[in-house]
């Protein structure tokens, strides 16, 4: 098991720069065929219209099945760190992890049911993504601070925290302006009286 864990460590990393490049490339795609504004689009307006879409969906699953491998993972390391000291209760590990792999739905959501064509489906599954990944970070960072010293460093466990924290303050604003704009659309107009509600969802769903 030891041997799997280590192999895996680089899921992680493939993680990020996957789905940034998702991201990246869904948003240069969309904007080069002129489906969206250069200005701050949603994440979400960047992989509704083909071809982008089928680009966005496909990465974006990938990020879901590397997320659930990293969460597994990560799952797999505390139970072996509480068989020589108490890092964390196995029930709390657990959740924790359950937590994690049903963010990770939440992305298949997304992923699969474009915002123009099913837009409850993909709110309730970008819902589950931002809840369940929120908690699932804000768990772990309780776990690491568990682990300190003799797993994890003081310091990392701030950093952490800190991005727990900011993870935090970011969905509950992005929930609460995203719920006041009446319409979801692709192009829109700087002087429409919801683009302050826009501009303020955009940069937390960006965060």
């Amino acid at each position: 098991m030891l041997r799997f864990l280590s192999g895996m460590a680089f899921v992680p990393f493939l993680l990020v720069t996957w789905s940034s490049a998702a991201f990246i490339i869904s948003y240069v795609v969309a904007v080069l065929s002129g489906h969206v504004n250069p200005f701050l689009p949603f994440i979400s307006d960047t992989g509704t219209t083909p071809p982008e879409s089928g680009i966005f969906g496909f990465m974006i699953n990938f990020s879901a099945f590397l997320g659930a491998a990293t969460m597994y993972t990560r799952y797999k390391v505390v139970e072996k760190q509480n068989q020589t000291s108490c890092v964390s209760t196995p029930v709390f590990n657990l959740v924790s992890l359950v937590l994690g792999l049903v963010g990770c739905i939440g992305m298949g959501i997304v992923a699969n049911f474009q915002e123009l064509a099913v837009p409850v489906v993909h709110d309730g599954g970008a819902l589950l993504a931002f809840i369940c990944g929120v908690v699932y970070t804000l768990l772990q960072s309780i776990i690491s601070y568990k682990s300190c010293p003799q797993w994890n460093s003081l310091s990392m466990c701030h950093v952490r925290m800190a991005i727990s924290a900011v993870s935090c303050a970011a969905v509950i604003p992005m929930i609460a302006c995203a719920s006041l704009i009446p319409i979801t659309k692709l192009e829109w107009n700087p002087k429409e009286k919801s683009v302050t509600l826009r501009i303020s969802t955009e940069i937390n769903d960006d965060i």
